[in-house]
């Protein structure tokens, strides 16, 4: 079963550079259904690797969190559609929105919206140090570290706010997160209840996330924000750490984080390849791809040795009939034997004038309204086998109906030089076959 591990660093922060085995983490443990199985608060990563393997878990999936603080998000409009023309263009347009030189930041894309790409830009020197954090644990291996405010669900909200202690999470339906002392959100409600130029009236929908107790502590701070008269404020109790709501919404794809593991940090490296854990799966499927094989070509000889020896067979009983016949061989004997039946059914089979004459006859017998057909004239071509007939009638479809009888009995009759007269039509029926 696949798990995930979500480890989020607990303030005051360590100093990661000299003692970041000193950092504590609040940490849940996910399996594959979303289902939290175990959690921890304030503990040394060793005692996480070691409730990992007093549980025989290996190949954990690591998903780190660091302060959304870190990291600022930015939008970038790039007009390109290739990843390689964007990643070239992209410094150039977020430098304008980041305080710092932009090549002394590291820049991790989103995905697109319809406002641009999201960005988020963070120190190199800071990344190298967080990614450091997490990284080579034990039974677990690192697979994305995200801003932790950019894992807040935003369903049908315009916000959602997160009360974190004496810090409050931030993220917008838009993409954009970010992290601010609880005491500021009163200032950035007002902000949020002003109006666009454009709009008249608008409501934005925001949810706050918390517990019970720090929903209370701060009723003060909810009743003010609804009383701007434009947002909409709907809250939502938690149960346990926020951790565990960020958790459940990254897993159940209620928020679109943008990933840091970039670039330098990209975690697609030989040894942190997301394929390991299914190299044995792998290794199976090839043996048994190599055996299908092996099979396919064995049933390939087999089938060819059985047409060669009825190729033999079907040219041993050609050259009995046709053994004069030194072209033909077993490639193109199928194509020789349809040549010959094809001219044979062109040919058609020869009568002589009494059949052609008898079969004629039985036609006209057959005719409504024969008396009014006339034969004035009867020629017999023996080298062509053709009896040719010079008829009259009242009106052409007399002659077409026998025409037509004859044809229907296996004969091949044509009607030629047809005149029409006043008192009816006059042709010649050419008659061969039989």
């Amino acid at each position: 079963m696949s798990y995930r591990l979500y480890a989020r660093p607990v303030p005051p922060f360590a100093d990661l550079t000299t003692m970041p085995e000193a950092q504590l983490f609040n940490w849940v443990l996910l399996d594959a259904s979303g289902e939290a199985q175990a959690r921890g608060t304030e503990d040394l990563r060793t005692d996480i690797e070691r409730t990992l393997g007093q549980n025989a878990l290996e190949h954990v999936r690591l998903i780190g969190l660091i302060p959304g603080d870190e990291a600022l998000f930015c939008f970038a409009s790039i007009p390109a559609k290739q990843e390689r023309y964007i990643r070239q263009a992209l410094p150039f347009a977020v430098e304008e929105q980041l305080a710092q030189d932009v090549e002394s930041m590291h820049l991790a894309l989103g995905p697109r919206g319809p406002s641009g790409f999201q960005v988020a830009a963070i120190d190199h020197q800071r990344m190298g140090l967080w990614a450091a954090l997490f990284q080579g644990w034990e039974h677990a291996r690192l697979e994305a570290i995200y801003p932790d405010a950019g894992l807040l669900p935003v369903n049908e909200q315009d916000w959602s706010i997160c009360l974190d202690g004496s810090s409050a999470l931030l993220a917008s339906q838009r993409g954009e997160w970010l992290k601010m002392h609880v005491d500021n959100l009163a200032i950035f409600s007002q902000t949020l209840a002003l109006p666009p130029e454009e709009e008249v009236v608008a409501e934005v929908r925001v949810a706050i996330f918390g517990t019970e107790q720090a929903l209370r502590e701060h009723e003060g701070l909810i009743a003010g924000m609804k009383a701007s008269g434009r947002l909409t404020i709907g809250q939502q109790p938690l149960e346990l750490m926020p951790l565990e709501l960020l958790a459940h919404s990254h897993h159940s794809h209620y928020c679109r984080p943008v990933n840091l593991c970039q670039g330098p940090w990209s975690l697609q490296r030989e040894g942190n390849s997301p394929l390991r854990q299914w190299r044995p799966a792998i290794a199976v499927a090839a043996l048994w791809l190599v055996l299908q094989l092996g099979i396919e070509a064995g049933l390939g000889f087999y089938h060819q040795d059985r047409a060669e020896e009825l190729n033999a067979q079907a040219m041993s009983i050609y050259r009995e009939a046709f053994p004069q016949d030194t072209r033909t061989h077993a490639g193109n004997v199928r194509n020789v034997l349809r040549g010959e039946l094809r001219v044979a059914q062109q040919q058609g089979p020869t009568a002589d004038f009494l059949s052609l004459m008898k079969q004629t006859g039985q036609q006209y017998s057959a005719l409504p309204g024969r008396n009014q057909v006339q034969f004035n004239s009867i020629n017999y071509s023996r080298s062509r086998g053709e009896l040719v007939v010079d008829l009259r009638a009242d009106d052409y479809n007399k002659l077409s109906a026998l025409r037509t009888g004859l044809n229907q009995r296996g004969l091949e009759a044509n009607i030629g030089s047809v005149v029409n007269e006043p008192s009816g039509a006059r042709g010649r029926l050419t008659i061969s076959g039989g």
